[in-house]
């Protein structure tokens, strides 16, 4: 087997053709080393796992700023969460991975093989946001997941950021995004990175990495296809019935209306109500941003030192802070108990000089207002992460040995800053007649309505994770065709999780989520032991084992095996296969989350005020017809483990030294499934979900419940493609040509246990699309002092989510991005980077979904910004 198909059958494919590395010593041997899956010390060339790796160079190169777009370029991660969806969502900014479109949650990060504390407003996923990716060496995917090494709960795959393992000397690197369009979303870097020490003469090496990057807002009414929420030529109908000037409805005779209705509806993104009532709409989309304001912080430092030429122990500290402001439309103030009776001045008809309005009874009105002269709803969320490792590594007689002591708390909080407006003071302030909902305040309203803005921290979240890990491995005895690898470990980590909500500021603004929330706590101790056996059955076949048993005090335990072998029947050839089961225990945030009360991100129909649209006698149709309702959701302690059963099998052919290719099949089936009903699914199937919507004693729609469940199964499977292609040196330069690629044959998955499964591939679905095919490819160019890497990201299309009339449904575009940049280091001490992301500046294909605030397009998928030209440079020193 030549030596470039065995690193490929170490690494897998990937963009970069270099998944692990056996380290050199000063006298030329090589020296074994832990790769990513495995345990058991070995020359990387050795290993044989599907690992795709990207090296810190080619990423750069790109022009990838953050974790997050390090890993959109990973075929496999099928969705990915980022700064965009905390608009209006309270993510708090966080950016999560998504591996086989499982869930972020089944998805394990690790920082240097170890585990690090979740972000803890979800409490599941580790915030991408703290990884400083200008520290690290390579990333490395392990694609089987249920990994019986790091953790059971790595379903959909493990990520491992690793960093460098010493710097010697300094430097500098500044960086500079500047989209083509106008309207924001710029950005820029400032990273400072020095060592000092060798490891092999000094016996020590102590570097520091601090990075800061930014990136300015982009409104969504910047770009044409995202400035508006009614688009009825495609069926887009996202006009929200809380206006300004407001809705009324009549307590005394439930006629609704609205006092500009007569005149047209003239306003600032005011229509008239499309569903025939004598109201009017509002477009509040243009409020939204498209991209919040975010700023990254983070150190890394690391110190090594060798004890002896056996022994290396470690320090590393990280410290990494996020913020987030984001910024969506004023505050809706409706069904709230707005009451506005005859003696107001702006009673319609009345001394106020607000239009009459034929057929008002004189009884009070209840009040849908949207007060834009308040301002936009403004949130700043602040996200923390510290971590200290104490390690130590070596080699004791024959045993290979690695120990450490870890210590991880996540931090996260959530303040208002402007727009959010105390529910009471409004509900007076338009009781006793100081504010007009139905035009422009009076100089005495608008000083009331500026001190009705509510500010401050209104929730704070902590997570603490700390463990102790040890593991051992060495070579048992020898076999006919070989040595025998073992390796055994163990690790003990406690979890502690705190939901501290402001009931005093957040009780004053029902919009804010967190009214009705309530503070919450919870911990658990988790013990783990696990095992791998390497066996060389005959020549060139090899059987891998491992188990691990994890138990969590306060949900039991599991004992989960995993079997892989490969066989390498030619030189030319290599196969390999395995199987695996998988345990992933609810987390702290599914047991303990608070529950929020928000408004659907749709519009519905109250199913017992309003059935088929049509309200029943003494109903207010402004919210219980076509309105946003309220849903609440947040963690159930009555939730229990995911279980899961995952095959692989895979062919590596390297028909000439200079060309690989890889073919890996997978399939996962995952059982009790942690999830939430779709808002969707449950208002379309009120008499299988009536369970779930709560009224009040007096007979309106308090909220729908959606908290977190055991939903049922999920099935998925597919194909990973790789491609490596070096093509022969000339004399126009070295070109590399790699590929990546995830074609996924099914994805189907049940709401609850025993029920119909909703098909997914290449279908909206629920909640979200899966895509049929996606892929990474890129060529490289290098000569002398030249490089240059043409890049190019494709997403297939997919069948929209078409909630609205059939007429309209239609298929959401394929999206294919291409990014090109050039490098020159012929400048002393200095390499110098330009390039163009997004060169044929392809705007993201329209879609129609409701899942996020945005409206026009998917910002899951696809990136506004348009095309966006970058320059970088970096001196050392």
């Amino acid at each position: 087997m030549s030596r470039s198909l065995r690193l490929m059958f170490a690494g897998g494919m990937a963009l970069s053709m270099h998944a692990a590395y056996a380290q050199e010593t000063t006298d030329g041997t090589m020296r074994r080393v832990e790769v990513t899956g495995s345990s058991i010390k070995r020359l990387a060339s050795e290993t044989a796992l599907p690992i795709t790796s990207i090296k810190a160079d080619d990423f750069a190169k790109q022009g990838l700023t953050t974790a997050q777009e390090v890993l959109s370029t990973i075929s496999m991660n099928q969705s990915s969460q980022s700064s965009s969806q905390s608009v209006g969502s309270g993510t708090g900014g966080q950016s999560v991975a998504d591996l086989r479109g499982i869930g972020g949650d089944k998805t394990l990060v690790l920082l240097n093989g170890r585990r690090i504390a979740s972000h803890p407003f979800n409490g599941s996923s580790v915030d991408l946001n703290i990884i400083p990716i200008s520290a690290l060496e390579r990333v490395e995917v392990l694609r089987d997941g249920a990994s019986a090494i790091y953790g059971t709960d790595a379903i959909g795959g493990v990520i491992n950021f690793i960093t460098k393992r010493s710097v010697k000397g300094g430097s500098v690197t500044v960086e500079h995004y500047e989209p083509q369009k106008a309207g924001g979303g710029d950005e820029s870097r400032l990273n400072l990175s020095g060592g000092y020490g060798d490891l092999n003469k000094d016996g020590f090496n102590v570097f520091g990495v601090v990075d800061v990057h930014r990136q300015s807002a982009l409104s969504t009414a910047d770009r044409s296809f995202s400035k508006s929420g009614y688009i009825p030529s495609k069926g887009v109908d996202n006009l929200s019935g809380t206006t300004f000037p407001a809705n009324f409805y009549d307590t005394g005779n439930g006629l609704i209306g609205n006092p500009a209705f007569a005149g047209g509806c003239v306003g600032e993104n005011l229509y008239k109500n499309t569903s025939g009532k004598s109201t009017c709409a509002m477009d509040v989309t243009p409020f939204i941003q498209a991209i919040p304001k975010t700023q990254q912080e983070s150190f890394l430092g690391k110190a090594s030192f060798k004890l002896n030429q056996d022994h290396l122990a470690t320090i590393e500290y990280l410290h990494s802070r996020s913020t987030n402001e984001a910024r969506i439309s004023p505050p809706p103030m409706s069904n709230i108990g707005i009451l506005m009776s005859s003696s107001s001045p702006y009673y319609p008809g009345g001394s106020g000089g607000v239009p009459a309005v034929a057929g008002l009874s004189g009884e009070p009105l209840d009040i849908s207002w949207r007060p834009v002269a308040s301002g936009q709803r403004s949130g700043f969320d602040t996200s923390t992460s510290d971590r200290l490792v104490l390690a130590s590594e070596g080699v004791l007689g024959a045993w290979d040995y690695n120990v450490g002591l870890s210590y991880s708390v996540s931090k996260a909080t959530s303040a208002f800053t402007g727009g959010y407006l105390n529910d009471q003071r409004i509900i007076d302030g338009i009781g006793n007649g100081i504010l007009n909902p139905f035009g422009a305040q009076s100089s005495a309203g608008d000083a009331y309505l500026k001190d009705s803005v509510l500010k401050g921290e209104y929730l704070s979240a902590k997570m603490t994770s700390t463990a102790v890990d040890a593991k051992v491995s060495r070579e048992l005895f020898n076999l006919p065709a070989g040595a025998v690898g073992f390796a055994v470990g163990t690790e003990f980590r406690n979890d502690k999780a705190e939901y501290n909500v402001n009931r005093d500021l957040a009780g004053q603004a029902s919009s804010s989520g967190y009214a009705e929330a309530q503070n919450q706590s919870g911990s658990r101790n988790i013990a783990a032991i696990f095992s791998e056996l390497s066996i060389p059955v005959v020549k060139d076949l090899e059987l891998s084992l491992a188990a691990r048993y994890d138990h969590y005090n306060d949900v039991g335990g599991s004992f989960n095996p995993k079997v892989g072998v490969r066989w390498q029947p030619t030189s030319q050839v290599l196969l390999r296969s395995s199987y695996n089961t998988g345990f992933r225990a609810p987390t702290l945030y599914d047991l303990h989350g608070p529950q929020t009360k928000t408004f659907t991100a749709n519009k519905y129909d109250d199913p017992r005020l309003c059935p088929g649209g049509v309200p029943i006698p003494g109903a207010n149709s402004n919210v219980a017809c076509g309105a946003q309702q309220y849903i609440r959701s947040g963690g159930n302690p009555e939730v229990g483990p995911e279980k899961s059963k995952t095959f692989s099998a895979g062919i590596v052919i390297e028909p000439t030294k200079s060309l690989t290719v890889s073919l890996d099949y997978f399939q996962i089936k995952l059982r009790d499934k942690i999830g939430t009903v779709a808002e969707q699914t449950l208002f379309d199937n009120y008499a299988k979900y009536q369970n779930n919507f709560i009224y009040t004693a007096d007979g309106k729609l308090d909220y729908v419940l959606a908290t977190l469940g055991n939903l049922g199964e999920m099935h998925t499977s597919g194909i990973d493609l790789g491609l490596n292609w070096k093509l022969p040196r000339s004399q126009y330069g070295n070109f590399t040509f790699a590929f990546d690629g995830t074609w996924v044959q099914k994805y189907e998955y049940q709401n609850e246990r025993g029920g119909e499964f909703v098909q997914n591939v290449g279908v909206y679905g629920d909640n979200a699309p899966v895509f049929r095919w996606r892929h990474n490819a890129s060529l490289q160019w290098n000569m002398d002092k030249w490089n240059a890497t043409l890049s190019n990201k494709y997403m297939s299309g997919y069948r929209d989510q078409n909630y609205v009339d059939p007429q309209f449904e239609q298929s959401v575009k394929a999206y294919s991005v291409w990014s090109l940049s050039g490098a020159y280091s012929g400048f002393k001490n200095t390499e110098v980077t330009v390039g163009v992301k997004n060169l044929l500046n392809e705007d993201p294909p329209f879609s129609n979904q409701i899942g996020t605030f945005q409206s026009g397009y998917d910002p899951r998928y696809a990136d506004p910004l348009g095309r966006t030209f970058y320059v970088r440079a970096t001196y050392k020193f």
